[in-house]
């Protein structure tokens, strides 16, 4: 039904917490990267209207640090652009905050706790091997 799969690996200790507040925050990166993945506005019986959700599956995985390094770099020797949330993150409270952060680390010494993307199918499945269903 869709060409694309759109996937997010959360590192498999995070608190629920953690793993709720990355899964949100992921998930608003690659909508606006990908407006067309969202759909109509839903209306209610008597007329109400309520925000448009995805009209695509988001499937969530989950993976330990090692394999979360892994899926980051193969994105990146992919082209792929993803959302990306490191641990540091965690300690900060607003975007700008985020981004300061961020930008500290390479590919080599984040600590990635979450990544999502949206692509090609056989890509992101290659991209996110390793990776597990969420429990």
């Amino acid at each position: 039904m869709f060409d694309t799969k759109f996937v997010i690996v959360l590192r498999d200790d995070l608190a629920a917490w953690q793993a709720l507040n990355v899964t949100a925050f992921l998930t608003s990166g690659i909508a606006a990267q990908a407006p067309e993945m969202i759909g109509e506005p839903y209306r209610d019986r008597a007329g109400r209207f309520y925000n448009a959700l995805s009209v695509q599956p988001v499937i969530v995985l989950a993976a330990d640090a090692a394999t979360m390094g892994a899926i980051h770099r193969r994105s990146l020797e992919r082209h792929v652009r993803t959302s990306l949330y490191v641990e540091e993150m965690f300690k900060t409270g607003h975007d700008v905050a985020n981004r300061a952060v961020f930008a500290e680390f390479d590919v080599d010494d984040a600590k990635v706790v979450g990544i999502a993307l949206r692509a090609e199918k056989k890509i992101v499945e290659k991209i996110v091997k390793g990776a597990k269903m969420h429990p």
